[in-house]
């Protein structure tokens, strides 16, 4: 098979990998990952398995040997075996504007109104002018957050 990345592993690369397999004192997926490396390896050294193999021996789907060659190719040794932060969304309410909420919602409804709904106080919100918009779902996010 012909093979679009291929690792081939320095010997100071490949005795860091040995290590860290050996020792066993690391998460599963490097550990996993590791291993990965070292059977694709395609130096004098390594055995230069097909992604097959690799799947087969340390029961894995094929998709996620390539993937992790294909991170190796492009972000060395410490693109595998580092995990990259998940990208975090903005928070669409600061506190200022978490303390306003809580206190329209803990205050009384609108007259003609046994309770607040969560609509209703994203209108009276948007209404009192602390954001431009904002959805029910925000609110209902932030007030179950703060309870």
């Amino acid at each position: 098979m012909n093979k679009r990345f291929v690792v081939r592993l320095s010997v100071e690369e490949r005795s860091r990998l040995e290590s860290l397999v050996a020792k066993g004192k690391a998460a599963a997926r490097k550990l996993t990952r590791a291993r990965i490396l070292l059977k694709a390896d395609c130096s004098p050294l390594g055995p230069a398995w097909s992604d097959v193999q690799i799947s087969d021996a340390l029961d894995l789907g094929t998709i996620t040997v390539h993937r992790v060659r294909r991170s190796f190719v492009e972000g060395g040794l410490e693109g595998v075996l580092v995990r990259r932060p998940v990208p975090r969304r903005p928070r669409m309410l600061d506190g200022d504007q978490e303390a306003h909420l809580i206190a329209l919602a803990c205050g009384s409804p609108p007259a003609g109104r046994s309770r607040w709904t969560l609509r209703l106080l994203a209108d009276k919100f948007v209404e009192f002018g602390h954001v431009g918009t904002v959805s029910h779902e925000t609110i209902r996010r932030t007030l179950k957050k703060m309870s």
